[in-house]
Parts: C-alpha cells; structure tokens; sequence
C-alpha cells in the first residue's frame, strides 16, 4: 500500500506546481508595488543637470507634478521622449530624475531630442533612485502638491497609459484642494 501511494507522490506534485504556475501567469508583469505610495518623496539634496542648482524634495511641492526617471543609456527612454515632449507642451508639470548618467551626455540628449522637464536632478550616484525603490528607468512616479507620492508607473509612458492610467490620477490630484 506504502509502495503505491510513493509512486503518486510525483503525480500529486506536479498538480500543485502546475496550480502555482497558473496562478502566477495571472498577475500583471508591470504592477510593482511601492512601499511609497502614500508617502512623501524621501530627502534629498541634488544638482540639477542644468545648473549648479541645489534642489531637495521642497521642490517637488505646489503643483502635481510627474517625476520621471530617465538616462542615456535606456533604450526605452528614448522611446519614450517624444511622448513627454507632447505632454510637458500640453502643460504636464514633469521632472526629470536623470539615474547613474553621464552629465555632458545627458545635456547632449536634451539638447538634441528637446527637453520636456522644469529641470532635471542628478542622481549619478542612484542613491535618490535606490530610496524611491527604482529598479530601472524609465519609472514615474506622480506626486501631489504636497510632495507625497500617489502614483508609480514602471515602463515606457504612451498615449494609453498616459489616458488610461496617468491622467485621471493626475487629474484627480490637480482638483482636489
């Protein structure tokens, strides 16, 4: 009897390994959570790529805003530029969080490409970046006029993420007082 029921043992884990695998295959890929949700944009204390300017997480109050983490090296970025540079036209309140980049290429790409940012920080060293949980770039993060976070989004802004998913976010954000 013993003997019979080792042989089904295989059978018995390859069901429950197969349940798991269907499960996972239901979760969304681009959902990553942030322990920041609903919390202020953690300290800083950075340059910006334009100037010498000190800027620090005051700066990201007043207004919503969009913080987007970009960088030269991204190839999705660069996907993603000409969506931005619609958007800021259109008055989107967005800033640039230049992540682990080379500064002189970084105001070369500006320079070529058009430059959708109040300005940009310069987080050559990814410790802002490491703080807001930023696994790659390009994320962004929407943050109200108060200068918490209320939104993340990983991956490449498009029209329908922009319209879908961003925008009401940023348009509730925008009319609450």
């Amino acid at each position: 009897m013993m003997k019979k029921l080792f042989y089904f043992l295989p059978l018995v884990f390859f069901f429950v390994l197969a349940a798991f695998l269907l499960k996972g295959l239901e979760l969304d890929p681009s959902a990553m959570p942030s322990a920041l949700i609903d919390k202020p944009v953690p300290s800083f204390q950075l340059d910006t790529l334009e100037s010498d300017t000190v800027m620090t997480e005051k700066d990201l109050t007043s207004k919503v805003l969009l913080l987007n983490v970009w960088a030269t090296w991204c190839v999705s970025c660069r996907i993603e530029h000409p969506y931005l540079l619609k958007m800021a036209e259109t008055g989107v309140n967005i800033v640039g969080l230049n992540y682990k980049d080379n500064d002189e290429q970084a105001r070369a790409w500006l320079a070529e490409l058009g430059n959708p940012y109040l300005f940009n920080l310069r987080d050559n060293n990814g410790k802002l970046g490491l703080d807001l949980g930023v696994f790659g770039a390009p994320e962004t993060f929407v943050i109200d006029k108060r200068g918490v976070i209320r939104f993340r989004h990983v991956g490449v802004i498009d029209d329908r993420i922009w319209t879908e998913i961003l925008k009401p976010v940023v348009d509730q954000l925008t009319s609450e007082r």
